[in-house]
């Protein structure tokens, strides 16, 4: 009896033996799972087919949207040189916690229509395009999110229409109020000089010819992996033909990516996204109206700590020091993320996307 004894508890031995083994294997692959997912940067195939594309009209043009999950709206707004597929990884990670997600290529962008004119780029022609859209999605209030030219078009789409908009979260580029004397462009021409970006881009047809010598791919990564937060100045004779080759690819962007926002600029053309530059200062002139009032939508404002916007002269003072707060009274979280540069919601994918969530699942 007592040998029966030992050798049933000897087999329950190698029994719990195995199952511990078993048990902190899966708990390691789980870890394991986890953290590639944390570090993978690239969506696969499969989760982008669950987007869906739609052209909408809207404001006059026809409008290229893609959209997925169910719920409440999430209305998403990209920058230059980009596309919807910025938001790529939001899309599919909010619309999995149970929102609508819906991301636009803006006016002149991918495959959205591209008036000829610079003058119908003015933030009233893409606020309006946008408005439209959501009368369009039958959605009488939505969330805003909005990166680089996306931010700007969000504080404008908040300042007209802060009754269609249930909360903003706003990347890159702070609020501004109207300055009722300088024009933007002069502004920005008397701090950084004619070199400076934006002052390059306003000759119609000059910078298109510079980026024509160059491949769009490059030029593309030449954007997208900049971490350098001094003020992008090109001098003429240089241009951005003559920029250095990019650094290899780091591990949140594939050639894929690249290659998909090549592919839609070679068929549109940069132009488009250029007019915005040009409108600036026609902006400014229609906004006087404006001149003195607030953002009074609830606001979170994430910007990276390498972004060239957070070191212009004056931002880190304006945002930190209470100006922002005084211009948008309803500001609830400021976050500077260390480290990270300007096309945060590409570079920091899966901490945007919490940031997002956190933010507007309290309205």
């Amino acid at each position: 009896m007592k040998h029966v004894l030992c050798t049933f508890l000897f087999i329950l031995f190698l029994l719990l033996v195995h199952i511990f083994k078993t048990f902190m294997n899966t708990d390691s692959l789980l870890l394991q799972t986890f953290n590639n997912k944390s570090n993978r940067k690239v969506c696969p195939k499969a989760n982008m087919e669950k987007i869906e594309h739609t052209m909408v009209t809207t404001n006059g043009i026809k409008m290229h949207v893609a959209s997925v999950g169910s719920g409440p709206l999430i209305l998403f707004l990209h920058g230059f040189p980009e596309l919807w597929y910025s938001w790529r990884h939001q899309l599919l990670s909010l619309a999995s916690l149970g929102y609508r997600c819906v991301a636009p290529d803006l006016r002149g962008f991918g495959d959205t229509d591209a008036p000829p004119s610079a003058d119908s780029y003015t933030v009233f022609h893409i606020v309006g395009d946008l408005v439209g859209l959501l009368d369009a999605l039958g959605v009488d209030r939505a969330f805003l999110v909005g990166h680089d030219w996306g931010a700007i078009i969000a504080w404008y789409f908040s300042q007209f229409r802060p009754d269609r908009v249930k909360a903003l979260v706003n990347m890159s580029v702070a609020y501004r109020p109207r300055h009722p004397k300088v024009k933007p462009v002069e502004g920005l021409r008397a701090l950084f000089g004619d070199d400076y970006y934006v002052c390059r881009f306003q000759e119609p047809g000059e910078i298109e010819e510079d980026f024509a010598q160059m491949d769009t791919s490059k030029l593309i990564k030449v954007f997208l992996i900049s971490r350098n937060p001094r003020p992008p100045c090109i001098p003429k004779e240089i241009g951005f033909r003559g920029l250095p080759d990019p650094p290899a690819l780091p591990s949140w962007l594939s050639e894929e990516d690249i290659n998909y926002f090549a592919s839609k600029f070679n068929q549109k053309g940069f132009t488009g996204g250029l007019n915005y530059y040009r409108s600036l200062n026609l902006s400014w002139e229609l906004m006087a109206p404006w001149t003195g009032s607030k953002i009074e939508v609830p606001v979170k404002f994430i910007v990276g700590e390498l972004d060239i916007t957070y070191h212009i002269p004056g931002a880190k003072e304006y945002i930190h020091n209470g100006g922002f707060k005084k211009d948008v009274p309803f500001l609830q979280e400021v976050v500077v993320m260390e480290g990270v540069a300007h096309f945060l919601n590409q570079e920091k994918p899966e901490e945007i996307s919490m940031h997002i969530y956190d933010f507007i699942k309290k309205f």
